[in-house]
């Protein structure tokens, strides 16, 4: 962008209500939409299992009790 089009935008006068929605916007889009809810919610979007079968899971070759 020329600085002409940047100045034009820093002295644009905006309500209290639009400048939260812009900053609002500009920070869930650096941050990513998926934390901002997972922040305000404390739920993830993604459903992990509790169970971790795979690599790892369990004793190579036997079980793990000795």
């Amino acid at each position: 962008m020329n600085n002409q089009r940047i100045n034009a935008l820093t002295q644009k006068e905006v309500t209290r209500k639009e400048f939260l929605g812009i900053s609002g916007l500009a920070i869930a889009s650096v941050f990513g939409f998926g934390t901002i809810i997972k922040l305000v919610t404390g739920k993830s979007l993604t459903n992990h299992g509790s169970s971790m079968a795979g690599y790892g899971s369990n004793a190579y070759g036997g079980s793990k009790t000795r």
